[in-house]
């Protein structure tokens, strides 16, 4: 599959792109990377998402592992390979069991999730089959992360699914970091 909005040459660029790119090159994630080469094509659509991602990847109210996990479920349910293998590693270092990220690579509702996995894993799921979560599925939620972890949680997802549906539309290729190409036998 061709990628449809490879990477922009510099000379190229309008204005408004390059100076986007060069404050995300200098900001955290030292570049334009994964979701945003195709981004840059709206600047300012992707300086603004790209703070969003940076709170919920970097300050919400989740904890990191938590926050991973919900990036691999919406990362499966999208298909999407470059976030999977950038979250893959991210949740391995967060504590995310390996059983349970194979679970997810397989399609599989993971066996032996926490209570916290359980409540974002049955969270998740809902919301993306029936476009909401039922009454005692949002006071699980509530009683595990409080309303702004629900809404922060929602952020993920919503984010996630956002980079997601702009990567598989431009046919983004997974990540060329040698160090997760031995993910490349997960059957996403």
């Amino acid at each position: 599959m061709n990628e449809r909005m490879p990477p922009l040459p510099a000379d190229k660029m309008t204005v408004a792109q390059r100076k986007a790119a060069e404050e995300m090159t200098g900001g955290p994630r030292k570049g334009v990377k994964g979701p945003f080469v195709p981004l840059l094509r709206s600047p300012e659509l992707m300086d603004r998402l790209q703070r969003v991602g940076e709170y919920l990847r970097f300050g919400s109210s989740l904890d990191q592992r938590i926050s991973e996990f919900i990036m691999l479920v919406v990362s499966r349910e999208w298909t999407q390979h470059f976030e999977w293998f950038v979250h893959v590693p991210l949740g391995r270092k967060a504590g995310i069991a390996e059983e349970t990220i194979n679970a997810l690579a397989a399609g599989r509702r993971p066996p032996a999730m926490s209570e916290h996995e359980q409540v974002a894993y049955d969270f998740c799921e809902e919301l993306f089959r029936t476009r909401g979560v039922c009454e005692t599925t949002y006071r699980r939620a509530v009683a595990a992360f409080g309303e702004n972890g629900v809404i922060d949680m929602i952020g993920v997802a919503g984010y996630f699914t956002t980079v997601s549906m702009v990567m598989n539309v431009a046919h983004s290729p997974p990540p060329e970091d040698k160090s997760v190409s031995a993910l490349a036998s997960y059957p996403l």
